[in-house]
């Protein structure tokens, strides 16, 4: 076994052992997590910059972000903005609140739904990219809002560390939920996907990992595309195991 290959295993033990005991409500867990002190986690005491949509700032989204504090001690600043999408087309885009950011160790893209339930192009992993000479007529698509938004953070801060969180499942019509829908938002996701692969950047997939669907949406979601508190803190049980052991 290679040293590369026994790092990143131990990376992904500790990950899944962390996504144990936040979901665990046991005493025990929560002794035990004071044990194993997340502090190692590099990530531990950095500051955080948010972008994203409603599905990022809404009050019942503080019941994950406050985990990411408690468990992390991450300074969070939002920039988060009802209605925004990663189309310069989408609200007050992820483009512009991107603009608008100072220098922090850690940005976090969360994705929303608006680009999919706004009917914004897809578009392809190479729109507003070397390969097209950034055409600044792409940043009217999803893709190339996502380029634009990695572009210039690394152009803000070089040394950033930058984490995708892609858009999470919703209910309000087949395809917000259904990964087999032709026409679906997990088209949306595979390319936000894509991209992060293209220049290197962690994603946690929240449409798969997050673990809602038509069975207990009741419980998790306010309505159909917005979690509840109780969905929120689902999801920060998530967020957190990424952020502290990042895959």
């Amino acid at each position: 076994m290679t040293f590369k290959t026994y790092t990143s295993m131990k990376i992904y033990f500790n990950y899944l052992t962390l996504l144990f005991l936040l979901s665990s409500g046991s005493i025990f867990s929560q002794t035990t997590l004071d044990s194993l002190s997340i502090k190692t986690s590099f990530n531990f005491g950095k500051s955080v910059a948010v972008f994203g949509g409603s599905v990022s700032v809404i009050p019942e989204s503080d019941s994950a972000k406050v985990l990411w504090e408690n468990h992390l001690g991450l300074n969070i600043t939002n920039y988060g903005v009802p209605g925004a999408g990663f189309s310069s087309l989408q609200g007050k885009s992820m483009q512009q609140q991107v603009d608008e950011a100072g220098i922090f160790d850690i940005y976090i893209l969360w994705a929303s739904t608006n680009d999919y339930t706004n009917n914004r192009e897809v578009g392809s992993y190479t729109d507003y990219t070397e390969f097209d000479n950034y055409n600044t007529e792409k940043l009217t698509t999803q893709a190339g809002g996502i380029n634009y938004c990695i572009k210039k953070i690394y152009e803000i801060n070089p040394k950033a560390t930058i984490y995708f969180f892609t858009s999470s499942k919703a209910f309000n019509d087949r395809g917000a939920y259904d990964p087999f829908h032709m026409e679906g938002m997990v088209q949306h996701v595979n390319m936000q996907k894509m991209i992060c692969e293209l220049h290197g950047i962690p994603i946690l997939d929240q449409f798969l990992l997050g673990g809602y669907n038509i069975y207990n949406k009741d419980l998790y979601y306010r309505d159909p595309i917005h979690m509840n508190v109780l969905g929120y803190k689902k999801l920060g049980e998530l967020q957190v195991s990424f952020l502290a052991f990042p895959q």
